[in-house]
């Protein structure tokens, strides 16, 4: 039902059939638009070959300044908006208290995961059209253990979504919004420890006990990209499942009250 038939926008992320967006891309392309895609390494992008063939496709790793220098050259087009879907963080060790986090891994986190969203739209400011906008993928407002210090990280991303949108209306009206997802089946999430769990407690905290799937984050992505979401701005839009209103379900209560 969204017509976006010559528009023109830039997705990074894809990592497989499971992303964020990967979903998003289609369905943007469905809609009409033209996608050119970033990969952070040469597997990556290989696979946007074969997933998105004959598409633009480039190699941009943000812990690149030289990358990112020639982004909007490797671009080259008016842009109505882009995505914003890169997020890591070390688990490599395994679980760990939020207190023992170490300051290079953190740091590392934050300017892939938030900062990198600064870097890339001061980069794209140029091509970006006057009513473009941007949208970045962030995460529900569970607070939970296992997401570790990639939670404070992703709620700076929030607020850092918000001054861009601050910043970049001094000159134009482009828009910057984020979207809280629920839990989700992706790649990257099954690297989160103890993820499989949080999965399954939170499927029974949606209304519908039924756990968000992929599209419904990217529908709302391309909503929200598109000029029907023009009067949002600066604001992070939860996609959960009605989950933040039932912490207290009642057949999960009952069941713990019986233990």
């Amino acid at each position: 039902m969204i017509d976006l038939k010559g528009k023109t926008y830039f997705i990074t992320g894809v990592a497989n059939k499971k992303s964020v967006a990967y979903f998003s891309a289609k369905a943007l392309l469905q809609a009409g638009a033209e996608c050119i895609f970033s990969a952070q390494n040469e597997k990556n992008l290989e696979k946007i070959g074969k997933l998105f063939p004959g598409k633009k496709a480039f190699l941009l790793d943000v812990e690149s300044p030289e990358q990112l220098k020639e982004l909007k050259n490797n671009i080259g087009v008016e842009l109505d908006g882009f995505l914003h879907s890169i997020a890591f963080a070390n688990f490599s060790e395994g679980p760990k208290p939020f207190h023992e986090t170490k300051l290079k891994d953190y740091l590392q986190a934050c300017h892939i995961s938030s900062f990198s969203l600064v870097q890339i739209s001061n980069e794209l400011k140029d091509l970006l059209k006057d009513n473009a906008s941007v949208v970045t993928i962030s995460i529900s407002n569970t607070l939970a253990t296992s997401y570790g210090y990639l939670g404070p990280i992703k709620a700076m991303l929030e607020t850092t979504c918000a001054y861009l949108a601050k910043s970049f209306s001094e000159f134009s009206n482009i828009r910057f919004n984020s979207v809280g997802a629920g839990p989700l089946k992706t790649s990257a999430s099954a690297g989160i420890p103890n993820y499989i769990e949080n999965y399954l407690y939170s499927e029974q905290l949606t209304l519908r006990k039924k756990n968000l799937s992929t599209q419904e984050v990217a529908n709302t992505v391309l909503f929200l990209l598109s000029p029907l979401a023009s009067g949002i701005n600066a604001t992070n839009t939860l996609v959960d499942a009605g989950m933040r209103a039932n912490y207290f379900d009642q057949a999960i209560v009952k069941g713990f009250s019986k233990l």
